[in-house]
């Protein structure tokens, strides 16, 4: 198991647009991937599930790859 963890890209999401007007499913979204305020920034691994989510919310959200110094 440790051993596909190791391999797999980070991520770094950056809540940097307000959801204000936007759909409660999007705003679902941005609770979903952990975004509650404006600036936060949250790593998740790169799973199809939170790229799809990321793809959902992209015009509110700045995204960035992180290499292995984040644990």
């Amino acid at each position: 198991m440790s051993k596909g963890s190791d391999t797999q890209k980070r991520i770094r999401i950056t809540y940097v647009k307000s959801a204000i007007g936007y759909g409660k499913d999007q705003k679902a979204t941005l609770r979903a991937l952990g975004l509650h305020r404006l600036g936060q920034q949250v790593v998740h691994v790169a799973t199809p599930s939170i790229l799809g989510m990321v793809e959902k919310v992209a015009h509110l959200v700045q995204v960035e790859e992180v290499g292995d110094e984040v644990a």
